[in-house]
């Protein structure tokens, strides 16, 4: 990811600003005291951060089956920028669609099957898809990992 700048808040507060690089823009804050607990540090950690620093592949969709979130790994693993995933439909993705498609009853019927999704240069990466993070009915976006088997599958075709 592009290098930070760091910036001096209004409040002496210290924060990073990403540069974009066709990638989306996450806001990295440091708030607070340097004599803050960890519980006190992680409690203020916006969640897209998070998703942004871990390396599984993961992404947030719409009910509809729009993608409203990409980390850097799915883009990575797909071969698009992330900013070019956002918006964009389950359908411009996946290869691998059931009927009568949701995103909810999507991700439901596909969690933990190895889906197809389609690479940016056109050829098809395989990744077992997980349940979505977010468990309630009622949850507006539905929240999904991967697992890459792409090399695996050829490794074990061979």
């Amino acid at each position: 990811m592009a290098d930070a700048q760091l910036h001096e808040g209004s409040e002496g507060q210290v924060r990073g600003d990403a540069e974009t690089d066709g990638r989306q823009r996450v806001e990295r804050r440091r708030n607070g005291t340097g004599g803050d607990s960890p519980t006190e540090i992680l409690t203020r950690l916006p969640a897209l951060v998070v998703l942004e620093r871990i390396p599984v592949p993961t992404i947030a969709m719409a009910r509809d089956g729009s993608i409203l979130f990409a980390n850097t790994a799915f883009a990575d693993m797909v071969g698009y920028q992330q900013d070019r995933l956002t918006g964009a439909a389950f359908p411009q993705v996946f290869n691998t669609e059931p009927a009568a498609f949701s995103a909810l009853s999507g991700v439901e019927a596909l969690a933990n099957m190895v889906v197809e999704l389609q690479h940016n240069e056109g050829w098809t990466v395989r990744a077992k898809m997980s349940k979505s993070a977010l468990m309630r009915r009622d949850d507006p976006v539905v929240l999904v990992t991967f697992e890459n088997l792409t090399e695996r599958l050829w490794v074990d075709e061979a």
